[in-house]
């Protein structure tokens, strides 16, 4: 498939999976993930063929499940194509992205949902929310974020709040009871406790991102900054927020203080977006154990120690 060249002679782009992606869809999803990577090239190559896109490179750097290749649409102009693993947080991908139709979030131009594939609008790969101080960089997430919030469609197809942390619920249960889990119980208890209160009054239904924070919003040009790869779920805002309350994380356990500045953090998110202090920090602790105990059951004890570090703070 051909590219242009620096001398502005056809040039050709490798279709590898990078080996970002290689490593973390071996090691997340195993055998099923190794067979979706030795028939990813091809695919890829069918849609640039289909679709009628020159590709410019690969972004090595892009998805942990998705490939992602800049292009250029067959009138010129720039794109990107994005192929992933379906499941069950990415198969509804594309319907929010359509929702959102390019408020807050960005643009679809094309889509092959069940095979994971979508074109979208070239945003700045490489400036992120993360190339902010963290001050501006919170500002300018809130902003997002108070463009995506709408209430979803009738007849929508999202999964709610409640039906997603519930197959959470029941694999951090199972965990609970692992050697390795022991440290970690009395957080986990409490984890799962704040849940269950939090659904039984839960107080709005809005579509949220789902995976929200620094890194997944990027700089554009009919918009300052863009969100981008949702895992869409319909449910109260501070589920959303509970992702932007973590980040920057190990900064943030860097500093002197940590304690005081992540609780100061869930102050300031709830007043600046009208959510609730307590449910916002419910929801951070919830999802950041669960993050923390999944961490450890992979074998990545550094971030695991890190995100449960964090719950204790809250």
């Amino acid at each position: 498939m051909g590219a242009v060249a620096d001398d502005g002679r056809p040039g050709r782009v490798d279709l590898a999976p990078p080996e970002r992606l290689a490593r973390t869809v071996a090691a997340w999803e195993g055998e099923a993930g190794r067979q979706w990577l030795a028939q990813l090239p091809e695919q890829v190559a069918g849609y640039l063929e289909r679709w009628r896109l020159t590709p410019e490179r690969v972004f090595a750097a892009g998805g942990q499940i998705s490939m992602i290749v800049l292009v250029r649409a067959e009138d010129g102009s720039p794109a990107v194509l994005k192929v992933g693993m379906v499941n069950r947080e990415t198969s509804q991908e594309h319907a929010a992205l359509a929702h959102w139709d390019g408020r807050g979030a960005v643009r679809l131009l094309q889509a092959d949902a069940e095979r994971g594939a979508l074109l979208l609008e070239r945003l700045q790969a490489d400036v992120s929310l993360r190339s902010l101080a963290e001050a501006r960089a919170m500002l300018e997430a809130e902003a997002v974020l108070q463009r995506l919030w709408v209430p979803p469609a009738a007849g929508h197809p999202f999964t709610s709040v409640a039906e997603y942390t519930d197959h959470l619920a029941g694999t951090l249960r199972e965990r609970r009871d692992r050697d390795w889990a022991e440290d970690a119980r009395p957080l986990i208890d409490e984890a799962l406790a704040l849940r269950d209160e939090l659904l039984a009054s839960a107080p709005e239904e809005f579509l949220l991102h789902g995976d929200y924070h620094h890194g997944n919003v990027l700089a554009g040009e009919r918009m300052a900054w863009l969100a981008i790869d949702p895992k869409p779920l319909v449910g109260e805002r501070a589920y959303d927020l509970a992702w932007l309350a973590r980040d920057r994380l190990s900064t943030l356990a860097a500093q002197p203080g940590s304690r005081s500045a992540a609780r100061r953090r869930i102050t300031k998110l709830a007043s600046a977006l009208d959510v609730d202090a307590e449910r916002l920090r419910g929801w951070a602790l919830f999802r950041s154990v669960e993050a923390g105990v999944w961490s450890l059951s992979v074998g990545d004890r550094e971030p695991g120690e890190l995100l449960l570090e964090f719950a204790g703070w809250l």
